[in-house]
């Protein structure tokens, strides 16, 4: 019976110290988990992540996500088609409300499929438009969470003048929203706007879904799109992003990746 109670009482003892440790992984986990700020992204399809069967086509999102130090986590939630009120339908805005954490940022920029009046699964009202930006920044805030505020970027529409058209009827509603709401917001309509304009016509071609027949297997019969952003395109739009929160000064521009040295031995 000794024999028996000092086994079994050394087994409790071992089943004791994996529990504790454990608890201990579980609760460094948690606080690193806890130390990880997180960047969620709502958006459409000029932010999101792609199907390999639609490259070369990239939503800029892709390429701002890794920009950061490893204690930034770039959570990409925008989707193809989406307006702010299917976002809202589908529950997708829930989801990011779920996992928001304070000081958590969640960058907003829809418009394209809101405006699209013909398109009535995903059109949105001007009022209605207005009212769910603003509801998306007072939940942010309501979570101790920053919202950043966008405008949505330029549609490629020359006017035969080398001046790119004004596609977007909803981007005075953001700025209006911004400034109502008095939140940080970059206008993306007007820096991308005038980004592709410099370069003209035939060179700001080549950062959206140009392809010509035969060229792409995921395009065999050729592609001209001038909404939706390429690699090239997406990267650049990502930079100018960058740009935008630098010259703010803004804290996330402050969270770089550390460049590998021999990269600062390069010139330009």
């Amino acid at each position: 019976m000794t024999r028996t109670f000092k086994s079994l009482s050394k087994q409790l003892l071992l089943l004791g110290s994996l529990a504790l440790g454990a608890s201990s992984a579980l609760a460094a986990e948690e606080a690193a988990e806890r130390e990880t700020t997180k960047v969620f992204m709502a958006g459409d399809s000029t932010m999101s992540i792609k199907d390999i069967k639609d490259y070369p086509e990239t939503g800029w999102g892709v390429p701002f996500a890794v920009f950061f130090e490893d204690g930034i986590e770039v959570d990409n939630r925008a989707r193809n088609g989406r307006s702010t009120r299917t976002f809202i339908e589908e529950g997708r805005w829930a989801g990011i409300m779920e996992e928001l954490q304070a000081g958590d940022y969640v960058v907003i920029q829809f418009g394209h499929n809101d405006e699209s009046e013909s398109k009535k699964d995903r059109y949105t009202t001007p009022k209605e438009y207005k009212a769910n930006l603003a509801r998306f920044i007072n939940d942010v805030r309501a979570a101790d969470a920053e919202p950043i505020l966008m405008s949505p970027i330029t549609r490629r529409y020359f006017d035969g003048a080398n001046k790119i058209k004004h596609t977007h009827p909803y981007a005075p509603l953001v700025r209006e929203v911004a400034a109502e709401e008095d939140v940080f917001f970059i206008d993306m309509e007007v820096v991308t706007r005038e980004y592709f304009q410099v370069m003209g016509d035939r060179d700001s071609a080549l950062r959206f879904m140009h392809i010509a027949p035969g060229k792409h297997p995921n395009y065999p019969v050729g592609v001209r799109d001038d909404t939706h952003l390429n690699h090239m395109g997406a990267r650049e739009v990502a930079q100018l992003v960058l740009d935008e929160l630098r010259k703010r000064e803004h804290p996330l521009s402050k969270r770089l990746r550390t460049p590998d040295p021999k990269h600062l031995a390069l010139k330009y």
